[in-house]
């Protein structure tokens, strides 16, 4: 079970990772860099959120692989 809940947040990682990459190539994040120097907050959260869903999926899939 725990394997699967890992995966499930490896994938889950990696298409918020998707998404926020998409999502700072919009038209909004290009107002928003044009007058802030950034990309969108939205953006950004799900570039953290992915990567931190990937990393401990990651890592929870590589741990239950060498305790079983």
């Amino acid at each position: 079970m725990n394997k699967i809940v890992s995966l499930a947040l490896l994938v889950g990682g990696i298409v918020l990772i998707i998404i926020g990459i998409n999502a700072t190539n919009s038209f909004s994040s290009d107002v928003s860099r044009f007058f802030t120097g950034s990309p969108t907050d939205k953006a950004v959260w799900m570039l953290i959120a992915g990567i931190l869903a990937a990393v401990v999926g990651l890592a929870g899939t590589l741990r239950g692989s060498k305790a079983a």
